[in-house]
């Protein structure tokens, strides 16, 4: 995920929720493959606290979203 991040974010402002601008102005959303299995799980309240982590950061950090999913 790191490598596709720097090679496509040319624009630090219009990076949010794993979105990125490149150097030709084509957005590009970066999204690690855990995150489906975090949001589909059949804990409501989990996958909840997993979007309200993601909707905070810029690129997506795969550690913090688990510990929203576990609730820490």
């Amino acid at each position: 995920m790191d490598r596709f991040w720097k090679k496509l974010s040319a624009d630090p402002r219009a990076e949010q929720c794993g979105w990125c601008k490149d150097r030709y102005g084509v957005s590009w959303q970066v999204v690690p493959q855990i995150l489906d299995k975090l949001l589909s799980s059949k804990d409501k309240a989990a996958a909840a606290r997993v979007t309200q982590a993601f909707l905070k950061i810029k690129k997506f950090d795969i550690q913090a979203l688990k510990r929203a999913h576990a609730g820490r």
